[in-house]
């Protein structure tokens, strides 16, 4: 069975791609093309200029990034109302930033660009930062913040509390875990959030788009070629299924999930 050519995808890819587009706009893109096709992008710009005004309006002259920071939390989060969704982490709304300004709630992620993008109008350059697991933000190196809980500093112990929920105690602290993550690698990390959240939601049509959203962008990553190929097997569409099965057996021999891979190529088989 051949792929289908997904217009979306290439749509989704040129928009990536195209440097006149920032993260802001590339981001309401994606939900536009995921879920909200009717979705005006201009308006949510509008939206985000709205907040960061308001926040300029509100301070005075100091120019204190520590007064700034605190300043820029106020109003976002006492103010305006902004939260981390706790109660429904994993809903695949929270990773489309339309959702998040409109329910003024979020994940790690969609909260940090939000936050980076209204601390711009304030003249604060924050950074975000690819922390596993917990997408953060920081200023300089000095100043590492948590926009999912309220924009809280977070320090070496904090940080290391983090990595043990998401990773069962298993991964120490490094420093190179905060280093700054560029446009493109968000908007990947993103699209596997919410393919994720759209496979625990059975809706696998979808999180096999988002997994070939990024393989236009990532055409080599492992764990894509191996999630299309169980996905493709969901969709009932073997030969293509086993085709990414095995290529990614090919780059990835030693994986710790090949018997899970094997048997479920003789699965496929027996099927086909």
């Amino acid at each position: 069975m051949e792929e289908k050519f997904d217009p979306l995808v290439a749509e989704w890819f040129a928009f990536v791609k195209n440097p006149n587009f920032n993260l802001v706009e590339k981001c309401l893109k994606f939900a536009q093309i995921l879920e909200y096709p009717d979705l005006n992008v201009d308006d949510y710009i509008k939206k985000i200029s709205k907040i960061g005004m308001s926040l300029k309006e509100s301070i005075n002259d100091v120019k204190n990034p520590t007064y700034l920071i605190s300043m820029l939390n106020e109003h976002l989060f006492e103010n305006l109302g902004f939260s981390g969704d706790d109660d429904d982490y994993y809903n695949p709304k929270n990773n489309f930033l339309n959702e998040v300004i409109d329910k003024k709630s979020g994940i790690p992620i969609t909260l940090s660009i939000l936050y980076a993008e209204v601390a711009k109008f304030v003249g604060l350059d924050l950074k975000i930062a690819g922390f596993p697991g917990h997408i953060l933000v920081k200023y300089n190196e000095e100043m590492i913040l948590d926009p999912f809980y309220d924009g809280r500093l977070v320090d070496i112990d904090d940080l290391q509390e983090i990595l043990d929920v998401n990773f069962g105690g298993e991964l120490e602290f490094q420093p190179e875990y905060l280093d700054e993550v560029k446009p493109e690698q968000i908007l990947v990390r993103m699209t596997r959030n919410l393919k994720n959240s759209y496979v625990q939601s059975f809706v696998y049509d979808k999180a096999l788009r988002c997994v070939n959203m990024v393989l236009a962008i990532e055409p080599e990553s492992p764990e894509d070629i191996r999630d299309k190929g169980i996905l493709e097997d969901r969709m009932l569409n073997y030969d293509v299924a086993l085709k990414y099965l095995n290529k990614y057996l090919e780059i990835n021999p030693n994986a710790e999930d090949v018997d899970f891979i094997l048997e479920l190529i003789r699965s496929i088989k027996s099927k086909n």
